[in-house]
């Protein structure tokens, strides 16, 4: 089979990396992919938001028997029911189910009706409206643009202030865009043994009728250690979490994951792809914190390395709903993923530095935001590069990873130092 891949970043990268292991691919193509993406794959310069333009290329192809579509814009917009129109089988959610990450407001909605676990929360479209209810509950509090946010639509406001200052920069200066049109406000999550909160990411492939967690992980938000700086698109992974066990996943798996997949089934919006579950440990058990319609990043990072099973196996019985066929098998150990960022992000960064990698041993480096220019690697966005590891267990995939980082260099480069090491009592 020829594949081809949506999407430019690390995500991307990664998933093209498992494929390449897949004895059912014979050609990758990537759209429109980075300077790492084109050492395994032929990159396509395409607008993957332009659903003709990608119809346009998917016709005069015939030759490409299967697309994966990742990045959140393109599901949102309806991708996948493009491609499904002309004939062409995809992995990845259709427009009506995209919408669990696409609208926030929607997702909370669709957690009250069918009586999923998450934090309480009212939505507004109105500035006034959402001030007079922000201050009568006070702080701490969690603002939430709407919309989606390249993942940074998310303020965490400890005071009154911050959250009247965030609930202005939202809806009327709108920071976020059109993402900003309505807000979540939503009450601040205590964790079982952390403040304010032990998260823990779950994907989970899903066809609709079966839903199979993959194994944990876990991000840094923040751009700097000890989670403190500007939220970002995520500055680090580590696989597994150190406090999941047995009893948190079948209490996930029954009281979060199967009533959404069912939930989605009788609102007409049957989710079929990668279905992203953001959850907290809480004093009340496991809750919601977000769902994304598309592989996690950097959290596929972490996870897709850890597969045994063939993941073109998986996502052909995802289209053909023949998941509960599958037996999806995962190594033992650790893996942990270092993001190397440019100097300023997530704010303002240069692009076009050269990068030197020198000695990594073991360790994959994922592109996220690179390209070649003049024959040289050099940096083409925010979050730049991921340092893999895997180990025995976060210890040994940690040291190894950052043993990497060292031998890697660019004007400006930033990292954090922390990733793998919350939540270590358990």
């Amino acid at each position: 089979m020829n594949v081809l891949v949506i999407g430019n970043g690390g995500r991307e990268h990664a998933i093209l990396l498992a494929l390449k292991k897949s004895p059912k691919v014979d050609k990758l193509y990537c759209m429109k992919g980075n300077a790492g993406t084109a050492e395994i794959a032929e990159n396509v310069n395409v607008d993957y938001m332009n659903p003709q333009a990608v119809v346009d290329f998917a016709l005069s192809h015939p030759d490409i028997d299967y697309y994966v579509v990742t990045p959140d814009d393109p599901l949102a917009i309806g991708i996948v029911d493009a491609l499904e129109g002309v004939g062409k089988r995809c992995f990845g959610p259709r427009k009506n189910a995209a919408i669990i990450e696409a609208s926030k407001a929607f997702a909370k909605e669709l957690m009250k009706k069918y009586n999923i676990p998450t934090a309480k929360s009212a939505t507004f479209d109105n500035y006034g409206e959402a001030l007079e209810y922000v201050r009568s509950q006070g702080a701490p509090i969690v603002l939430k643009a709407d919309g989606l946010a390249l993942g940074k639509g998310v303020l965490i406001c400890n005071t009154l202030k911050e959250a009247e200052e965030g609930l202005k920069e939202i809806m009327l200066d709108r920071a976020f865009g059109k993402a900003g049109e309505k807000v979540v406000v939503e009450e601040c999550m205590r964790g079982l043994k952390y403040d304010p909160g032990e998260e823990v990411s779950v994907l989970a492939f899903t066809d609709g009728k079966t839903i199979v967690p993959m194994i944990t992980s876990c991000d840094h938000k923040r751009a700097g250690d000890g989670d403190t700086g500007l939220n970002t698109g995520g500055m680090g992974t580590f696989s597994p979490c150190p406090f999941w066990s047995k009893e948190l996943e079948e209490e996930v798996l029954h009281k979060i994951m199967i009533p959404t997949m069912n939930a989605m089934n009788a609102e007409g919006r049957t989710f079929k792809g990668c279905l992203y579950f953001g959850l907290m440990r809480t004093p009340d058990g496991m809750k919601v914190v977000e769902y994304n319609s598309r592989f996690g990043d950097p959290e596929t990072q972490v996870v897709l390395p850890m597969l045994k099973t063939d993941l073109m196996e998986i996502f052909e019985a995802v289209t053909d709903g023949r998941l509960s066929d599958v037996k999806i098998e995962w190594e033992e150990g650790a893996c942990v993923c270092v993001v190397l960022a440019s100097g300023g992000y997530p704010v303002h960064y240069n692009k076009g530095d050269p990068i030197t990698i020198g000695d990594v041993g073991d360790c994959t480096i994922i592109h996220a935001g690179t390209a070649v220019k003049e024959g040289k690697l050099v940096t083409n966005g925010g979050r730049v590069l991921g340092v893999v590891s895997k180990g025995a267990d976060i210890d040994e995939a940690r040291k190894k990873a950052y043993a990497a980082v060292k031998n890697i260099h660019w004007k400006n480069m930033q990292y954090r130092t922390d990733i793998g090491i919350k939540y270590r009592q358990g």
